[in-house]
């Protein structure tokens, strides 16, 4: 088992298989599920540290089209939220993001609350290229932060 899983590593320590996990395992912990892509990307800068600025954009390109993808799910789910819309917490949370618009996809970045912010987003029909925009910026700044931030801490 641990020959299997050293040959996995090496492996995905390549480039070229690398940037792909890369974007698929960024791309899928911006959905709704789960999943966390920090691992993957530290784990691919330590192994490969002349990949830092490709790791880091195919990170964030996969993780803003994963937003893209709650935002088109939350805008499909306009009926289905429309039950809920009489909680007080609800209305109010609706009532920030109308006020801050696009720009609240900055903090798309935020686990557990960033994915269902693009959701919501979707669902409020607030423009989507501009939140698109909002959400590779957080998303970017998330990543260098938080590697060059690993990267200090490990090195």
């Amino acid at each position: 088992m641990e020959a299997w899983i050293n040959h996995l590593i090496t492996l995905l320590a390549l480039p070229q298989y690398s940037l792909g996990t890369v974007f698929v395992v960024s791309f899928v912990s911006a959905t709704l599920l789960p999943l966390g892509s920090e691992p993957v990307v530290f784990g691919l800068i330590r192994l490969n540290p002349e990949l830092l600025w490709q790791v880091i954009g195919v990170a964030t390109l996969g993780n803003t089209l994963g937003g893209a993808v709650d935002w088109w799910m939350g805008y499909g789910a306009h009926q289905v939220a429309d039950k809920y819309s009489h909680s007080k917490m609800h209305v109010r949370a609706l009532d920030w993001l109308r006020k801050l618009g696009p720009k609240a996809c900055l903090l798309a970045w935020l686990p557990l609350v960033g994915d269902p912010l693009c959701a919501v987003a979707g669902w409020l029909r607030l423009p989507f290229w501009p939140c698109l925009l909002y959400m590779a910026i957080g998303k970017f700044i998330r990543y260098v932060l938080m590697t060059s931030t690993l990267l200090g801490i490990f090195a």
